[in-house]
């Protein structure tokens, strides 16, 4: 069996993600809001609820990877942590563009009163951005100490959720709160950031293992998550809290551990799955994860936005299905036709070096 490739693996699990995420958001949108009380349209929810936890972990793999990188390359401590700042601002100055031209669309295109304050909304960019500046100072460690000193730090922010839920930050702009204190309407540091953590300690398991050992890590990794999302349900089933008050669906942190343990089966299904030499040909669930980001950028706009307002608050379950099918066949033309794009211009750069490769012909010739 030939050994899948970690980038593999990783697009494959990044573009289901982005494929939950789509049909989630369309159905959010576009559902009737007397259907909103059935089974389809819960599921559908309950699934949309997987793809935040999925791209901030395999951001921490990546954060890990880049953090292995520069230590490898005899990187000093202190530029280690200015590596991983600056992918924290690149990580803002895209949420804050993105936000920037979903209030000018909204403007220019619709009769809505948006806020300006929209643009400073705090979204899965944002939080992605700020845990990556606070867990920057990781970059100080080594590889080897990463993978146990960010599974702590995840845990801990798992379980300060609920009193961070607890504490009276009235006192703090409603921007700055909104990065720190659960919520239903935004992503704040807790307890979102705890799965980046997690990530980062996967992600330096993952650069300390050799590759024989894959494999093998990968099965115990996919037990380990069962193990965890069935014990995490099982325990929050009892009715106990260690917590005076807390919110299953909001700062619980049972359901850090249980979408943790399912976001480790996907990864191990994702390596399986791409480890047959027949999968690694070109798959169009991992295409999406190669351009998820586009993919999500312009989906908000086409689903949220008001282009297909017609749409909105007006389609039954298989309406809405439908309409989910064709934005997602919509959204892999646009990523195909951005991967041929960089194909082609890769090619373009090839052709113009060789060409100026060659040498000059003689005048007389």
């Amino acid at each position: 069996m030939k050994p899948a490739s970690r980038l593999l693996y990783l697009d494959w699990v990044r573009g289901l993600a982005a494929l939950i995420m789509l049909q989630g958001h369309v159905f959010n949108s576009f559902t009737k809001q007397d259907l909103r009380e059935g089974g389809p349209y819960l599921f559908s929810q309950f699934l949309g609820g997987m793809p935040p936890a999925i791209f901030l972990f395999l951001t921490g793999i990546t954060l890990a990877f880049l953090m292995n990188s520069q230590e490898r390359k005899g990187v000093p401590a202190v530029g280690r942590f200015w590596q991983s700042l600056k992918r924290a601002g690149f990580l803002f100055a895209v949420a804050f563009l993105f936000r920037i031209q979903l209030w000018i669309f909204s403007r220019l295109f619709s009769s809505a009163e948006n806020p300006w304050t929209d643009i400073f909304r705090v979204d899965i960019l944002n939080c992605m951005g700020f845990a990556i500046a606070i867990m920057s100072v990781m970059a100080i460690f080594k590889t080897a100490e990463r993978v146990r000193l960010c599974a702590i730090l995840g845990l801990a922010i798992a379980l300060a959720a609920p009193l961070v839920s607890q504490l009276n930050l009235s006192a703090l702009p409603d921007p700055i709160r909104d990065y720190l204190v659960p919520s239903t309407s935004f992503f704040g540091f807790f307890p979102w950031a705890a799965f980046l953590a997690f990530g980062l300690s996967a992600g330096s398991l993952l650069k300390i293992l050799r590759e024989e050992q894959m494999m093998q890590v990968m099965q115990w990794a996919a037990l380990a998550g069962i193990a965890l999302s069935l014990g995490a349900h099982s325990i929050s089933n009892m009715g106990y809290s260690l917590y005076t008050k807390s919110d299953f669906w909001l700062n619980s942190p049972l359901l850090i551990v249980i979408k943790t343990g399912v976001v480790l089966v996907l990864l191990a299904f994702a390596y399986l799955w791409t480890s047959q030499a027949a999968a690694q040909n070109w798959s169009w669930v991992r295409q999406f994860g190669t351009t998820s980001l586009l993919v999500y950028w312009v989906h908000i706009e086409l689903v949220y936005g008001n282009w297909l307002g017609f749409w909105k608050d007006n389609l039954n379950v298989g309406q809405t299905a439908a309409a989910a099918v064709l934005i997602t066949v919509g959204m892999l033309a646009l990523s195909l036709a951005k991967t041929n794009f960089q194909n082609w211009r890769v090619l373009l750069q090839k052709l113009g070096m060789a060409t100026d490769a060659l040498p000059e012909r003689a005048s007389g010739d």
